[in-house]
């Protein structure tokens, strides 16, 4: 036994031993990965070493400099380190503001045993997964000190810190709150990936072997890029916590246009969504990511944890067509859904029951360079960046749908500088070597299952494609209505009512209506107007 663990050990140390060298870093903007393989460190909560670079000290060394002001717009907040970091700063006189996503601004251990026995199975499992957290003693209880040592919220709690949700315009919330920023005294700004969780920065507490979801992380040294990002957090903020319910999440927010400064070599444009599906897609981000990808003269390279945007599949179809080299990785867990642009790029389509989504367009020139990151048990590609002419990133928060360009609060960044790109071009080529690419024999199983159960519906083609005409939903009759994707007569009716009750100006007023669903909402992209 003392034999296999020394093999271990040694090979552990081995593979540490021959990391790979650091790249330059640029002078205003530094990129980080938690499962890079050129640094190392010992985590300080399950007090292992390991290759990868330290997202939650990122954060906290940022927040530590800290001389007038502190930021933070994330959608889940749960590691202690960072909130103890922001309570020192509170309480040494600091300005501390903290926005959060509605469904994650609630401390865990305060949940009672009805609450946990309503969740459904993944949000329980990471209850007790966070549970194991805070119960340092390991005795299956929870002590006032264990909470107020472990609990992130709680200790934003007990410090004072002002926080809100996206609850706090008196709606029921946006789609989701799930920006992951933080403006340090208009100066400095992170902008991640990753959620400040311990699955999505080191790994998950039970599992020794995870690295943590697969995340960057961008330090930005510019008062010029933390203007824009301090415009965006005050928005959402309104007057704050008991004040008057003016923040502005979602649509709600004013239109801004895409903003472009010159930081040293790098040219930097940010974006943030959502964009009302009212305005041209040109104004959204993804109309901006549509709008990179078109400038690729050798090369794009995906790693996105999700990419069901069919109007940028068709694009990177076209940027195929002129003899563009294309790679991309999407998450397992969402890769071969039958919404997943990764099939359209194949060349072969899945269905919902036998129903095809509208307006789908698989390849007719496929591509085998697609598939997905061979990654430790439990982690998931959790990257929404794309690498083009190995000179250009795409990244932030948004990933690569229709919600999180017309529903979502989102951060968008496109930096043009191959120094940056370097980063991006090994993490990437990281991935990809070990990735298992093509139609899985699974998924190719799959497909030709459907093609028997299904022959009355022809599995769509390039040349099968019919686009529908737009539907105006505020005076479509119900027949018109009814050429949407799972409207009948009875949900056709119910959008009537609805108009006539109120005017439709937006997907957030869609949601509303009883019987239509995200799903619906998604397959409608390009489908309709208000």
């Amino acid at each position: 036994m003392f034999l296999i663990i020394a093999i271990a050990a040694c090979q552990k140390v081995q593979s540490h031993n021959n990391r790979l060298a650091p790249l330059p870093q640029d002078s205003f903007v530094k990129v980080y990965f938690n499962q890079s393989e050129s640094s190392e460190y010992k985590e300080p909560y399950r007090q292992q070493t390991r290759l990868g670079d330290n997202l939650e000290q990122q954060i906290i060394d940022a927040i530590s400099q800290a001389k007038s002001t502190v930021d933070i717009a994330v959608q889940e907040l749960r590691l202690p380190r960072i909130a103890q970091a922001l309570a020192d700063k509170q309480k040494s006189g600091i300005k501390v503001r903290v926005i959060l996503e509605n469904t994650y601004s609630r401390p865990l251990s305060s949940l009672t045993p009805d609450e946990i026995k309503k969740l459904d199975t993944r949000e329980k499992a990471r209850y007790q997964e966070y549970f194991k957290f805070i119960d340092l003693n390991q005795d299956n209880k929870l002590s006032l000190d264990e909470i107020n040592q472990q609990d992130a919220l709680m200790i934003l709690r007990n410090a004072k810190i002002p926080w809100i949700d996206d609850q706090a315009d008196g709606s029921a919330g946006t789609k989701l709150m799930h920006h992951k920023f933080l403006v340090v005294d208009n100066q400095i700004v992170i902008a991640t990936s990753a959620n400040f969780t311990l699955s999505d920065t080191m790994g998950d507490l039970t599992n020794p072997n995870s690295l943590g979801n697969a995340n960057n992380l961008l330090h930005i040294d510019s008062p010029e890029i933390a203007a824009l990002f301090t415009e965006e957090f005050n928005l959402m903020w309104g007057d704050g916590p008991g004040g008057k319910p003016d923040s502005k999440f979602g649509i709600r927010k004013p239109l801004r246009s895409f903003k472009t400064i010159t930081l040293g070599d790098n040219e930097i444009t940010v974006h943030f969504s959502p964009t009302s599906p009212t305005l041209p897609w040109s104004q959204s981000s993804n109309g901006l990511i549509e709008k990179t990808l078109k400038s690729a003269k050798k090369s794009v390279d995906m790693a996105l944890f999700v990419f069901s945007e069919q109007s940028l599949a068709n694009t990177l179809e076209q940027v195929h067509q002129k003899d563009i080299a294309i790679r991309a990785l999407i998450d397992r867990q969402f890769a071969y859904r039958y919404y997943s642009e990764a099939l359209d790029m194949m060349g072969v389509s899945l269905s919902n029951k036998c129903q095809y989504e509208i307006n789908n367009k698989p390849w007719s020139n496929p591509v085998t360079t697609v598939g997905i990151p061979n990654l430790r048990k439990g982690d998931i590609l959790h990257h929404k960046f794309a690498l083009v002419d190995n000179r250009t990133v795409i990244t932030g928060s948004h990933n690569w749908s229709d919600t999180a360009n017309y529903g979502n609060d989102e951060t968008l960044i496109v930096i043009n500088n191959p120094v940056i790109a370097a980063h991006y071009e090994r993490e990437f080529n990281r991935l990809y070597t070990k990735a298992q690419v093509g139609v899985p024999e699974r998924v190719q199983a799959q497909i030709q299952k459907e093609q028997k159960q299904c022959n009355q519906i022809k599995s769509p083609t390039s040349e099968q494609i019919i686009t529908p005409g737009v539907v105006n939903i505020n005076t479509a009759i119900s027949t018109e209505l009814q050429t949407l994707p799972g409207v009948g007569k009875k949900l056709a009716q119910k959008i009537i009512i609805a108009r006539q009750q109120q005017k439709i100006t937006s997907i957030q007023d869609l949601d509303k209506i009883p019987g239509i669903s995200q799903k619906m909402i998604d397959k409608w992209q390009g489908r309709i107007q208000f």
